[in-house]
């Protein structure tokens, strides 16, 4: 990986094409899992890896859950579902109204948020769902300085220039569809059009690019969630404050996000390629992660909850022939890192990990 390239990643991707039904069948059940779980726990979703796959895959929800957080989750994925078939459609160009109607799908309706201020008193204001912002909205960096973001009277213009930009650069052809993603991307979050939603909604038109040229789909991965954030603030240094310069930005002007970006891509492409290609049955993957374990009795515990109603203590002993005391020790490490958790009924198991 500390060679890898963009390059070298799409390159082996294309090596691969096409792949099976079964192969793609499997990258999407990971994608939708992933992609979702990271991409709302960004913004603050509490809902684990665990409780998303089972939400999106069976439909089911399991353990303490926020109402809101459910909610959010499915609606997230109703909206990917969205966006990837709207990208098919590649003979139609990107408009504002798919933007917008993607937005009112992540959030579903309008919603009143309070906010406490000096003194005791409250002040409220309403976010439209697929309605550009009606306040204006910015953000406090984590070095401490305010960054303003284009005003409500200034959005709908900046949006008109973004998407006819967006069209007509892919038209062109002169960028490449990894360049252009990044450079929307970049764009849009200096716009942030909505009061809410800004950065789902960034991340599911970066994919609709990729996609739509045949990339694979990329995720943003929460635990890196300060290396993406500061890559976007050290372009915001390169471009500087001034607004109409970040939302028309070149390549040349964010250069740290585009090498960030470079970066993300190859490594989740090449990750792709792996999950795919490689054969080897002690390698699993958990939310991005290649997990090689250093025994074969994993392989065997996991291969038993997944295909078993209910699995014993003493069960685990006959498959692998180690001791109980063993068998506990490697429980424990998969319960710690959530790769399982223990089902609804006694000796019954969740795996999240996958081959």
């Amino acid at each position: 990986m500390k060679y890898l390239n963009i390059k070298k990643a799409l390159a082996a991707w294309q090596d691969l094409q096409p792949l099976s039904e079964k192969d793609r069948e499997r990258l999407s059940r990971r994608f939708t899992v992933d992609f979702n779980y990271n991409s709302n726990h960004i913004e603050g979703n509490t809902l684990t890896y665990g409780q998303t796959e089972i939400l999106l895959l069976f439909g089911k929800v399991i353990g303490e859950a926020d109402v809101r957080d459910v909610q959010e989750m499915t609606a997230s994925n109703v909206g990917l579902n969205m966006m990837t078939q709207e990208a098919r459609v590649k003979e139609m160009p990107l408009t504002q109204n798919f933007i917008r109607t993607l937005h009112k799908t992540l959030l579903r309706e309008d919603y009143v948020v309070y906010r406490d201020l000096p003194g005791g008193l409250q002040t409220n204001y309403t976010v439209h769902a697929g309605q550009y912002k009606t306040r204006p909205n910015s953000v406090i960096t984590r070095y401490g300085n305010r960054f303003e973001y284009a005003s409500p009277e200034e959005t709908p213009s900046l949006m008109t220039d973004l998407v006819n930009w967006y069209n007509a650069a892919e038209q062109e052809g002169r960028l490449s569809p990894v360049e252009l993603a990044a450079l929307f991307h970049y764009r849009y979050i200096r716009i942030h059009p909505f009061e809410d939603g800004n950065g789902r909604i960034a991340r599911l038109i970066m994919n609709f690019i990729l996609t739509r040229h045949n990339y694979p789909m990329i995720v943003v991965r929460s635990r890196l969630k300060s290396a993406y954030l500061e890559a976007l603030h050290q372009a915001d240094l390169e471009v500087g404050p001034v607004l109409a310069d970040g939302a028309h930005a070149e390549l040349r002007d964010i250069k740290p996000f585009m090498k960030y970006f470079n970066e993300l891509v190859a490594t989740e492409v090449y990750n792709d390629v792996l999950f795919v290609s490689e054969r080897d049955k002690n390698v699993w993957w958990y939310d991005g992660e290649r997990i090689t374990f250093r025994t074969p009795n994993y392989t065997k515990i996991l291969n038993a909850m997944q295909t078993q109603p209910t699995l014993t203590l003493a069960d685990m002993r006959d498959i692998t022939g180690i001791s109980i005391a063993a068998i506990q020790k490697l429980l424990d490490r998969l319960l710690q890192k959530k790769y399982v958790e223990r089902g609804d009924k006694e000796g019954s198991w969740r795996v999240y990990v996958t081959q």
